[in-house]
């Protein structure tokens, strides 16, 4: 039985799966769900985005999230998806795609988009003259894939699909639950559920990063600890997978 407790922050059904994972393992865990998904009502030009999805070189969708919903919406137009090139930064969102019949490439390592870039892959779909590149994802997202990609002469469009939405808790809730749990690690998926964390923190923040922090890439790392994170552990991916061999590595504190 592990030493380790850990306050899992991930979308309601992540965190209920995670926890599972978690539990089959001896691994005790306590779900505050720090993200909750909002899909978005698509407007004309979105909507002739998806419809003309076989425009385009390559699909990079950035999400599980995304995944789901951007079938959904390309459903509406393409009961059977074109045999275009599909890319995600890791593979739990491939897993989605791949179940609607769709060929994925995605970083062996890093679930970023870092890593993506890198891909070989990725370049050879972008090997022809003029490529067009379709980013799907949420609101407000990272702008480096964009950037990139258009700094390497692609053309990029977004099928933006939903918003991140801190849900509402009581006052006091996160503190109390480490308390009354004996929590000590904390896990984020994303530099968003990480800002979600510090602003559900409030004043207790302080309190709260001397614990240790589980992130998912050296970006969400540096975010962290330059907002005071004591103890940071880049797992080096978002799957379960990543975080479990994270904790092999990790000697859990006495509680």
């Amino acid at each position: 039985m592990s030493s380790w407790r850990l306050l899992l922050t991930r979308p309601a059904e992540e965190c209920a799966a995670l926890a599972q994972v978690l539990a089959e393992q001896g691994i005790a865990s306590s779900s505050l769900p720090l993200l909750e998904i909002e899909a978005l009502s698509l407007d004309q030009a979105q909507l002739d985005v998806a419809r003309g999805v076989d425009r385009y070189a390559a699909i990079i969708v950035v999400s599980k999230p995304a995944a789901r919903l951007g079938l959904a919406a390309l459903s509406r137009f393409w009961p059977q998806l074109p045999k275009q090139a599909w890319f995600t930064v890791g593979a739990a969102s491939a897993q989605v795609l791949e179940a609607s019949g769709c060929q994925v490439s995605y970083p062996a390592a890093g679930d970023d988009s870092e890593a993506l870039l890198q891909l070989p892959a990725l370049h050879q779909a972008m090997a022809g003259p003029a490529p067009r590149v379709l980013i799907m994802r949420g609101e407000g997202g990272r702008e480096l894939l964009a950037e990139r990609l258009s700094e390497q002469g692609a053309s990029v469009d977004y099928l933006q699909l939903y918003r991140r939405l801190l849900p509402t808790y009581p006052h006091g809730v996160l503190p109390a639950r480490v308390t009354a749990e004996r929590l000590n690690g904390l896990v984020v998926s994303s530099g968003q559920g990480f800002e979600h964390l510090r602003q559900l923190a409030g004043n207790d923040w302080p309190q709260l990063a001397q614990l240790t922090l589980f992130v998912p890439s050296p970006r969400v790392a540096a975010q962290a600890r330059d907002a005071g994170a004591q103890n940071v552990v880049d797992c080096r991916g978002a799957s379960a997978a990543a975080l479990l061999a994270a904790l092999q590595q990790m000697p859990a504190p006495a509680l």
